[in-house]
Formats: C-alpha cells, sequence, structure tokens
C-alpha cells in the first residue's frame, strides 16, 4: 500500500481521504497511528518501500488536505529563486480558529520556535494568541508585536539568570522549571512569579519524541512545588509534552491522570495548584492518516472530566508545529541526478536545500515530507535517494524511507516540499558552505 493525496494539490481541501485496504485488519490497527511512515507495495523490495507520501486517501474523522492553493498560485506567478519557502497566513488563522474550536476551554500560547516570522507573530497575537518563548530573543520578538507580556510564558526550562531577569523587568511571570536548581534560579532574578513544574512522561505515539531532556518525575514535580512559596515563588501548575507530531489523542489522558495526582500531593501539604499545561504535540499533516483536530480536543476533554471531574483547572496548550506547519510551501531545485554504481537501482536526486538549509527534521527519517515535482510527468516513478547540497556527508534527508519521484526528473527540474511552514527557518543554517540562508515569503 502507498500514501499519497488523492488528485491534484490544487484540487478543494474539502476533499477527504479514504484508506485503502491492502493489508489485513491487524496490521492496519498495528499500523493506524504511524500511518504516515513507510509502507511497501506490490512491486517494491522490501530495501525500497513506496513513500510514505503518494496513494492514501482520508477516512472521517481524519485531517482534510491542506489548501495550498494561494501558495501554489503565488509560486507559478512569481517563480521565485529557490530554495523559497511561502507560507499563507490565512492557513495559520485557520488552524488558530480550529484548535480554539477543538479546545475553548483551553488558553493558547503558540511555540514559537516554530516559526518566529514577524508576520507570523502579528498574525496571532491580533487573533489573541498568547505565546510560548524559549529565549530572551523570542520574547523580545514577541513584544515587537505589541502583544502583553503578561500573554507570554518562559516555557524554556533551561534559562540564563540573566535571561529570567529581564523577562521579569519586562513584565513577564509565568515561567517553567523542572529542577531544583532552575527554581532556585526563578526565585533569585523573578520574585513573585509564578512557576510550574514540566514533568517525564511517555512519547508513544510521536514521531519526534521529546521524553529525555525536559521534564522531572512526578514526585520530584510535587516536592518542588511544595517549596516554591517559601523561596517567594506562586507555584502555579504542572506541564508535559507528549512529543511533537503526536498521532494517538489519547496519549494526553495519562499525562493528566498524573498532573492529578501533582495536584493532590500539593494540596496536601497546603499548596493549590491552579494550570495544566497539555503543551503541544498537535500534528502537521504530512500525509494521510492524521487524526482531526477535533478528535485531540475531544480526548483532552474526556480525560481532563475524568481526573478532575468538576474541578477543573486553567488549560495551557501549547502549539506550534500544527499551527504552521501546513502553512508552508517550499520550492526548491534538482541540482544533480546521479547514480552511484552502473547497477545501482536507485538514483541520487540532490536538491539546492538539505539538512542545514532549512529540513534538518530528516534527521532519522521520521519526519516524511510530502515532496512532488512541479512540472507533471507521464514516467514511471522509480525510487531516489534525496540529499542536500553541502559538502557534508550528513547532509542526506532520505535514504530509507522509500521515497520515489519521476524517472524522467533531471537538473534545472523543481519540486515542491509541502508542509513546511514549521522548523524549517528556525533550522536554517547561516552560511554554511557559503549557502544563504532559507528565503522566506509570507502572503
Amino acid at each position: 500500500m502507498i500514501a499519497a493525496w488523492d488528485g491534484s494539490e490544487t484540487a478543494s481541501p474539502a476533499r477527504r481521504f479514504s484508506l485503502e485496504r491492502e493489508v489485513d485488519n491487524r496490521t492496519m490497527q498495528n499500523n493506524l497511528a504511524k500511518v504516515a511512515r513507510n509502507r511497501p507495495s506490490r512491486g517494491r523490495s522490501a530495501a525500497h518501500p513506496a513513500p510514505s507520501n503518494s496513494n492514501l486517501k482520508l477516512v472521517s474523522d481524519e485531517a482534510a488536505a491542506p489548501d495550498h492553493r494561494r501558495i501554489l498560485a503565488y509560486l507559478a506567478a512569481e517563480k521565485p529563486a529557490t530554495p523559497c519557502l511561502v507560507v499563507d497566513l490565512d492557513i495559520v488563522a485557520t488552524k488558530y480558529h480550529g484548535l480554539r474550536q477543538a479546545l475553548p476551554a483551553a488558553e493558547i500560547f503558540y511555540a514559537v520556535k516554530a516559526n518566529p516570522a514577524p508576520e507570523v507573530l502579528a498574525r496571532l497575537a491580533a487573533l489573541g494568541s498568547s505565546f510560548d518563548t524559549a529565549s530572551a530573543g523570542e520574547i523580545r520578538q514577541v513584544l515587537a508585536t505589541g502583544a502583553d507580556p503578561k500573554r507570554i510564558s518562559f516555557g524554556n526550562t533551561i534559562k540564563k539568570t540573566s535571561d529570567i531577569a529581564f523577562a521579569h523587568e519586562v513584565g513577564v511571570d509565568l515561567f517553567a522549571f523542572d529542577s531544583e536548581a532552575e527554581l532556585r534560579k526563578i526565585a533569585a532574578a523573578a520574585p513573585g512569579a509564578r512557576v510550574f513544574c514540566r514533568i517525564l512522561v511517555e512519547g508513544k505515539g510521536a514521531l519526534w519524541p521529546l521524553n529525555k531532556k525536559f521534564g522531572c518525575a512526578p514526585e520530584m514535580a510535587a516536592d518542588l512545588l511544595v517549596l516554591a512559596p517559601t523561596l517567594g515563588l506562586v507555584p502555579y501548575g504542572v506541564s508535559f509534552h507528549v512529543g511533537s507530531q503526536q498521532l494517538d489523542p489519547t496519549q494526553w489522558a495519562g499525562a493528566i491522570a498524573e498532573a492529578k495526582r501533582i495536584f493532590d500531593r500539593t494540596a496536601s501539604h497546603g499548596v493549590a495548584l491552579k494550570m495544566v499545561d497539555l503543551g503541544g504535540g498537535f500534528p502537521a499533516t504530512y500525509g494521510p492518516g492524521i487524526p482531526a483536530v477535533a478528535g485531540y480536543g475531544a480526548a483532552i476533554a474526556r480525560a481532563l472530566e475524568e481526573s478532575f471531574g468538576d474541578r477543573q483547572p486553567e488549560v495551557i496548550v501549547e502549539p506550534g508545529r500544527y499551527m504552521v506547519g501546513d502553512a508552508g510551501v517550499l520550492e526548491t531545485e534538482v541540482v544533480l541526478v546521479s547514480r552511484k554504481s552502473y547497477d545501482d537501482d536507485r538514483r541520487w536526486v540532490y536538491l539546492d536545500i538539505g539538512r542545514f538549509g532549512g529540513l534538518a527534521e530528516a534527521e532519522g527519517e521520521a519526519i516524511r515530507y510530502r515532496i512532488r515535482p512541479v512540472s507533471q510527468s507521464a514516467a514511471a516513478e522509480a525510487p531516489v535517494v534525496l540529499a542536500g547540497p553541502t559538502c557534508d556527508s550528513a547532509d542526506i534527508l532520505y535514504d530509507k524511507a522509500g521515497y520515489a519521484l519521476p524517472a524522467d526528473l533531471a537538473c534545472g527540474d523543481r519540486l515542491r516540499i509541502f508542509s513546511t511552514g514549521a522548523y524549517t527557518t528556525t533550522y536554517s543554517a547561516v552560511n554554511f558552505n557559503g549557502f544563504a540562508p532559507l528565503r522566506a515569503i509570507y502572503i
């Protein structure tokens, strides 16, 4: 079975997919949460499976195809030099409204790190979004939009004392931590601030797990939150992150239950917590099989009800990839098409963008973008390895994922890489090998 959008990229987004079943029900159940990952098709070897970005249609309760018609019209008319990312701010707004509808009780704190472009921040600020920031630099970027500092969270658990002090001075009063040392830094540099503790949770179902570097054990979190008021801080709540590009909406339930246990433990010591930060994890639509955001909202609402009953906490969500990923399309030029030997059954396709130019998330090949040629071809598709242009052997995008492109693809042809609005410009290296940072245009 191959996965892909049904029909032209310019068709109406109201079109949905349906799953063409060529595997038995047991295999489908095992793979549904990973439907965007590689699946062998008939006639293709297991060593070179068909790409996950080619022939699956949507079923009910799955996300609709992103509407890239405005971007494609711009690219066709302007033909910008490549590599170039074009982001449709109307899609960002649509995503914001969709999440508000799915989780009406939650306050949205956009994860600025996903795409900190002034145009994105200004659009979201105008819509009423709050902002999750990772650095003093991001705080400055948000403040430049005119946003109230009370709508900013300093959500990084690893902060310089000077940056904590800066944030406090400009009016930010909500800070994350996951260790006693960080808590004491906040107490010293931001007296009286509200603090929330990030806990370790599993990231099953996520294509980009975040369960090692950040967070502490729940029992430690409870103790630290009890310690906070003795340091002159306001213990405010608990946060977690179930992993980026989380394909299983039920993964929030266990973390919410753990947060409730922390609430109960701190309450037994006279410390009443108020807020649960659900983190991010809401996915971009890299391919079919992605649950609709309404499904995430329903699963989270159910989990909150089961754990907290009629004493619901304040709720924060921190979408990043979900908010801006589908809003971008990246156009790139084929620099070289070659083979490594006479009997090599795969071509190497080198693009003018690679892992150092903005596609860092191809690392590990878990995030698999939809990649299609700009010009239609009648040629059959054949397997390829996709790589970037730099003189670094690590600059390989997709080797094992099983991508295929038309057999007549040639140097100078252009490809479009879809749903690339998140974590591309921010990962783009500054002048590595002399290549300019990724250019972005916002429409």
